[in-house]
């Protein structure tokens, strides 16, 4: 054999040992792409068991859509006024909104700034004091208070009823004999009832509100399961919150105000006396010319004067007075107002729907692929574990 014939022999052996390696990298990608076709095929093959696994399924969505009571939500929009903090911040103020820290920034000495106007909302003595607000229903036939339809006529879908089965039987086991309270007991906000609490909790997670940190704009969202009833609380809910907002920052102006008019009362008495004073000394000294009486009247006539003088004062001071509650009352554009929704917001049935038939075909998928296989596995080794 001579040099040319090994040379040969070298290099079919070395296309031999290049070429498989080749047909390894492509082998893999077939394997996957024949991996997913058997997936595919094996689904398909199976496709009437998946199409009954996703009627059921969209049978179970269509049962839970309609077990879940109706909702309408009502959202109410306002624009309160800036305060004089924050109308000279110019636009340090809006550089700051807009990296989300302009809100308490904004706030100035108000303690009670709109990023804690959802605090209000949500604090227990604001929502006690929509317990007694009248309410009607949309057909008219009920015309009740907040916690007496909290109570009463709000409704839950039927598994909640078995969910809070358990607990209710071990509540009534582990129950003392507390007193429950008298319903027609004011409600005291320090301590709640039973009753009480479940009616807070259950007002909490309806009546809600939001702050825009960059516009201040205020959003306030009432989610009720009757639509006249979830507008009318939303207005309740917004004058009320103007209220507490207009009562805190006009605190300290109306004591001044009840302040100024308990001074001027007292200036206008002693004015009153002093001039009466004077005037009974000169119809009881009228044409005597001795100096000690001329010097009586003068000093009587100052003190009238200074009586009316200081009178006059006081009665400045309540004007003013009045001017500075008026000044820091707040002012609130209403931008959008509360009107009765047409349609519910929940439940969303067509996506409930959809989720349930595309729950059913991962379930049904996983079966064929993983599940029945496996099984199919288990029980094939323990028949060979038993015939062994």
């Amino acid at each position: 054999m001579n040099s040319t014939d090994k040379d040969i022999k070298g290099d079919e052996i070395e296309l031999r040992t290049t070429e498989p390696v080749a047909s390894d990298a492509g082998s893999q990608d077939d394997e996957q792409e024949i991996d997913l076709l058997e997936l595919a095929l094996k689904l398909w093959r199976q496709k009437k068991k998946i199409a009954l696994w996703c009627f059921i399924g969209a049978i179970v969505g269509l049962i839970v859509a309609f077990s879940i009571p109706r909702e309408y939500t009502t959202d109410v929009k306002l624009a309160p006024e800036l305060g004089n903090a924050q109308k000279a911040s110019g636009s340090l103020g809006a550089m700051a909104a807009m990296v989300g820290i302009g809100g308490a920034a904004q706030g100035g000495n108000d303690a009670v700034n709109p990023t804690l106007y959802p605090d209000v909302v949500s604090s227990v003595p604001f929502l006690v004091g929509l317990f007694n607000v009248p309410v009607e229903d949309i057909d008219g036939e009920k015309k009740i208070t907040v916690r007496e339809y909290v109570e009463e006529d709000l409704k839950s879908p039927w598994w909640s009823v078995i969910i809070r089965l358990p607990f209710k039987l071990i509540g009534l086991l582990t129950s003392s004999d507390e007193e429950e309270g008298d319903p027609n007991k004011p409600t005291d906000t320090f301590q709640l009832t039973k009753p009480e609490d479940a009616v807070v909790k259950a007002l909490q997670t309806r009546i809600t509100a939001s702050v825009d940190t960059k516009t201040s704009v205020i959003t306030i969202s009432v989610m009720m399961q009757d639509p006249l009833i979830s507008a009318t609380l939303a207005d309740t809910v917004v004058n009320r919150l103007q209220e507490y907002i207009t009562d805190y920052r006009t605190n300290k102006a109306r004591q001044d105000l009840v302040y100024a008019e308990l001074l001027n009362t007292e200036a206008k008495d002693n004015y009153y006396k002093a001039q009466q004073k004077y005037a009974d000394y000169l119809d009881r000294n009228n044409g005597v010319i001795l100096h000690s009486a001329q010097t009586t009247r003068e000093r009587l006539q100052n003190e009238a004067t200074l009586a009316f003088n200081l009178y006059n004062q006081t009665a400045q001071q309540v004007q003013v007075a009045k001017a500075k509650v008026q000044e820091n009352t707040p002012v609130y554009a209403t931008v959008t107002p509360a009107t009765v929704p047409i349609k519910p917001t929940s439940p969303r049935k067509p996506l409930i729907l959809v989720g349930f038939v595309f729950l059913a075909f991962v379930a049904c998928s996983a079966w064929i692929l993983y599940g029945k296989p496996l099984v199919e596995e288990m029980k094939r080794k323990k028949n060979e574990e038993e015939t062994k």
